[in-house]
C-alpha cells in the first residue's frame, strides 16, 4: 500500500487523468486562461501607456518640423528634431525593459511555484515512509526498499539545494582549484552514471556514447555541472524509455563539440532561446508534466559562455528529439 501511495506521489504528473480527475485537469485549464488574461493585463498597461506617449511624441516633432520650417528657424528645428528623437528612442528603450522586466516577474512568480512543488514531493514521500516504519513491523526486503526510496528523495533533495545554491556563485564557481587537462569522456561517462543512480536507470539501458578522445584546461566542477545538467535534461525529457547519444567530434581549429541528443519530444523553434534564461520553463505550472525548476539549462549556458563556448539546441535529422550541442575550447588528445 505504501509503495503504491509513494509511486502516485511521483508519477502522478505523468500518468493519463481518470474520470475523477478531470474536473480537476478542467479547473485547471480555466484557472491557466485566467492567468494568461491576468498576464496579458500586467503587459498592457505599460505597453498601451509606451504608444500613446510615442504617438503624441511623433505627433509634436512633425507639428515642430512644419512650424519651424515655416519661419526659417533652422538652428531651433534641428536642436528640438534631435531632442524628439532622444524622447522617442528613451520611450522605447523604456517600453522593452518594462516588457522584460514584467516577463522575469512572471517566471519567477512560475520559479517559486515549482520549487515549492520540488521540495513538497519528496518530503511528502519521506513521511509517509517514515510513518509506515514506525507504525507497522515490515520484512527486512521491505524495509530496504524503503530506505532505498528514502535515500533517493533525500539525494533529489540534495540535488535541488545545490542547484539553488550554484545559481548564486556561478562566476566564482571552481576558483578555488587551478584549471587542469581534463579527459572528456571519463567526465562524461562519470555524469552519465550519476544521473542514472538518481533517477533509477542502468547506464548501458538509455546511453550510447560515440566519443572521440578530446581533453579541455578547465576547472573539473565547471565542466561536470555543464554535463550534469544537460544529460539530466535529456534524461528528463527524453521519451518514457529514453534513449540517449552523447557524441563529442574534435575540429581542427582547436575545438571540442559535444552533442546530447534525445528521443524527446524535441524544443520548440520559438522558445529555442528562451530556455536557458532564468527561472524558464517550456509549459506552465498548471501542467507540469515533468519535475524541474528551470534552472539547469541557465546554469549551462553561463558555465558555458564562462569557458569561451556556446550552446545551442536543434532538431535530431535521424528522428524525433533534440541535439544540445556544446562548442568548448580545446584539443585532441594525444
Amino acid at each position: 500500500m505504501s509503495s503504491t501511495r509513494h509511486q502516485q506521489l511521483d508519477e502522478d504528473e505523468q500518468t493519463p487523468p481518470t474520470v475523477a480527475e478531470v474536473p480537476a485537469r478542467t479547473g485547471n485549464r480555466s484557472a491557466l486562461q485566467l492567468m494568461r488574461k491576468v498576464r496579458r493585463g500586467r503587459l498592457r498597461l505599460p505597453i498601451t501607456l509606451s504608444v500613446v506617449l510615442m504617438v503624441l511624441n511623433v505627433a509634436l516633432m512633425v507639428f515642430w518640423i512644419i512650424l519651424a520650417a515655416q519661419i526659417y528657424w533652422w538652428t531651433a528645428l534641428t536642436i528640438g528634431t534631435v531632442v524628439f528623437v532622444l524622447i522617442l528612442v528613451g520611450l522605447s528603450l523604456y517600453l522593452v525593459l518594462t516588457i522584460k522586466e514584467v516577463r522575469l516577474s512572471q517566471r519567477q512568480s512560475d520559479f517559486i511555484d515549482s520549487v515549492t512543488h520540488e521540495l513538497k514531493t519528496p518530503i511528502a514521500t519521506l513521511r509517509l515512509y517514515l510513518e509506515t516504519l514506525q507504525m507497522r513491523s515490515l520484512a527486512e526486503e521491505q524495509r530496504s526498499e524503503f530506505y532505498s526510496t528514502m535515500k533517493t528523495e533525500l539525494e533529489r533533495l540534495d540535488h535541488l539545494i545545490s542547484q539553488l545554491l550554484e545559481v548564486k556563485r556561478l562566476d566564482a564557481l571552481g576558483m578555488e582549484s587551478d584549471p587542469e587537462d581534463i579527459l572528456l569522456e571519463p567526465l562524461i561517462r562519470h555524469c552519465a552514471r550519476v544521473e542514472c543512480n538518481r533517477r533509477q536507470f542502468e547506464v548501458e539501458q538509455i546511453f550510447e556514447f560515440d566519443i572521440e578522445p578530446a581533453v579541455i584546461h578547465t576547472r573539473r566542477i565547471l565542466l561536470e555541472m555543464i554535463f550534469r545538467n544537460v544529460i539530466d535534461n535529456a534524461i528528463k525529457y527524453g521519451a518514457s524509455e529514453p534513449q540517449i547519444l552523447v557524441q563529442v567530434r574534435v575540429s581542427k581549429g582547436g575545438r571540442v563539440i559535444a552533442r546530447v541528443m534525445d528521443n524527446g519530444e524535441g524544443v520548440d523553434p520559438e522558445i529555442r532561446k528562451d530556455i536557458f534564461k532564468i527561472f524558464y520553463r517550456g509549459e506552465s505550472e498548471l501542467e507540469r508534466r515533468k519535475t524541474g525548476t528551470g534552472l539547469g539549462l541557465y546554469i549551462v549556458r553561463t558555465l558555458v559562455h564562462l569557458l569561451g563556448g556556446k550552446v545551442t539546441v536543434h532538431d535530431r535529422l535521424d528522428q524525433p528529439g533534440s541535439v544540445f550541442a556544446i562548442d568548448l575550447p580545446g584539443r585532441a588528445e594525444t
